[in-house]
This record gives structure tokens, sequence and C-alpha cells, in this order.
């Protein structure tokens, strides 16, 4: 099974991605979609290939890549199997932080008056406040993972709470700004984003092969992976800062899209087991896919309206989030 699902899964995200190409406004059968991709096409399809399909497809793909990744190393160091970057308060924690930099350099023009790259370091603010939050509240309790989701939804709640707030209390055009952040959407892709979040990837990716072993270790009990040689406080501590980051770094380009880092690392179990390596590349793969096809949906459903991508992932996530609490009360009952 493992071998066929790493055949059929990049073929399949594969063929996602060729198709999100190819749809959009006007369709562009896929021998134009090669075509235009190596330069021999018209120069209208180069045009909308290069400036304004590709990119979106490219961000979608690397944003869903990094929820995903997020979310494997959010379960794999708490050992919780409801642990998301969404469920723990990190996506609204960014959420927040991005709001304060609307509201802090935004004039009555409705514009920035810094540079919206530096929008990124306040998502990375914000979604490290309200980590830092959840950390410290549940090593009060000695990290029960339990109690860790507890005070993560709880913290979630609280961010969204302070951005209703801010959005309601603050001027309407800065509102504006803010809704389209927090709806979650690729629609505004560009090659500057694409580019943001490829480093952020080839930074973060050097320090994540080296936690694969640690990371198999990990899923032994604490007294056995330390009998191993291991440092279990320091692989849980660099676990979660790197899910922090990628969430931070996708969130500040693509909004706050959830429930892609608690799906995808379940369904990379399901299909690749629990080796740390398999896992973790089959929940980048079915993270991007997930993301290009929620985007994909929005457009063929609601063409001209741009519904965000973040609609359909949490139709889909939320009942599974669901399922998965209702399934770990009767484990635990």
């Amino acid at each position: 099974m493992i071998r066929a699902a790493s055949i059929s899964l990049p073929l399949a995200v594969g063929a996602i991605a060729i198709l999100a190409v190819a749809i959009g406004s006007s369709f562009m059968p896929p021998d134009r979609v090669f075509a235009a991709l190596f330069g021999a096409g018209s120069r209208a399809d180069g045009i909308i290939l290069w400036n304004i399909r590709l990119p979106r497809v490219l961000l979608a793909a690397l944003a869903g890549g990094a929820f995903a990744i997020a979310g494997l190393l959010l379960q794999r160091a708490t050992r919780n199997p409801l642990a998301a970057p969404s469920v723990l308060g990190v996506v609204d924690g960014a959420a927040v932080g991005v709001l304060v930099f609307f509201l802090a350099f935004s004039d009555e023009a409705n514009a920035l008056v810094v540079s919206v790259h530096w929008q990124p370091l306040a998502a990375v603010t914000g979604a490290t406040v309200f980590a830092l939050m959840v950390g410290i509240l549940a090593y009060r309790d000695a990290v029960s993972p339990m109690r860790l989701l507890l005070y993560g939804v709880a913290l979630a709640a609280l961010a969204n709470a302070i951005v209703v707030l801010m959005i309601i209390a603050g001027p309407v055009y800065r509102a504006s700004q803010a809704l389209i952040w927090l709806a979650g959407s690729v629609h505004t892709a560009d090659w500057w984003d694409v580019t943001l979040l490829s480093l952020a990837w080839a930074a973060v990716l050097p320090v994540l092969l080296w936690l694969i072993r640690p990371l198999d270790q990990l899923r032994l009990d604490d007294q056995s992976a330390q009998s191993t040689g291991l440092r279990v406080t320091g692989t849980r501590v660099t676990a979660l800062i790197l899910s922090v980051l990628m969430t931070a770094a996708a969130v500040s380009v693509v909004g706050g899209i959830g429930f892609v880092g608690l799906i995808a690392p379940h369904a990379a179990r399901l299909l690749f087991g629990t080796n740390a390596l398999p896992q973790m590349a089959g929940a980048a793969l079915i993270g991007a896919g997930m993301l290009i096809a929620a985007d994909l949906i929005v457009r063929a459903a609601f063409q001209p309206v741009e519904v965000p991508a973040g609609a359909v992932t949490a139709l889909i996530g939320a009942p599974y989030f669901l399922f998965l609490l209702i399934r770990q009360g009767r484990i635990h009952v």
C-alpha cells in the first residue's frame, strides 16, 4: 500500500495542479498549459499562466504543505491526534498580530504607511505570543495532552474575540483590510508571496530533515526515548518552534486557512504509516493537494465571485475534528 501511495499520490497532486492552472475565467487545455509553461504558446496564454494562475497554484501548494507539516509536528510533539495549528490558537494568534499591524500602520486613506512586507513579521509575532501562552499554561500541568488542547481552544476563542472587537471598534476602512486577510484565500497570490514562502521552506527544511530520527524516537514513552539517547524536552521544543514558524509563514501570505494541519497528517499516517520521513513527505503532498483542490472548487463553483478557499477546508475539517473528538472521548471512557 505504501509503495502504491508513494506513486499515486504525487501523480494525483500533479494532476490537480495542472487542472487548477487550466481552469479559470477561460479554460486552457493541458496542451496549451504545457506550451505556455515552456514558452512555446501564445503570448496571452503565457501572461495568464505566469502572472495569474501559476503563482496562485504554487502558493496554495507551499502553504498547504506548510500547514500540514506544522500539524504533524504538533501532533508528534504533544502525542495528541487532535493537535493542529488552528485548534491550538496559533492561527488565531497570527490573526491578532496581523490585525494589530493593520491598525497600527494604516492611515485614513486605507493605505499602509509601512511596507506590507513587514506583515509576515506581525503574523509570526502574534503566533509566537499565543503559542507561548498555551505552552506556559500547559507546562503547569506537566504538558497534559488534553489540557494542552483545552488551553489552545480557550486561547483561540480569546484571539477570535480580540479580532472581532478590533474589526467592530476600528474604522471601517481598516476592517475591510482585515476581513480580506482573515477569509483565508490565495486569490491575491503573486510571485513575492511565493518567494517569501519558498524562503521559509528553505530555512526550516534542514532542521526538519535533522528532526526525522528524533521524531521516530519520540514515538516511544519518555523514559524509553531517553534511554535511546534522545533529549525529549529539546526535541519537543524544537518541533513546537518549527510548527509555529511554518504556521506563521503560511498564515502571513494566505490568511487563516484552517484544518489542513489536522487532516493531512492523519491521512498521511493511514497511507504511509508512522515512520517520520514517509509520513512527513505524504502529509506535505496531501496538504498541498488539499489547498489547491479547495481553491479550484471555489473558483469553479462560485465564479466570478471570489469565495475564500478556507471555507472549503473548514467545511471538511470541522466535521472531521468532531469525529476525532468523539472517538478520543470513547477511548478515554
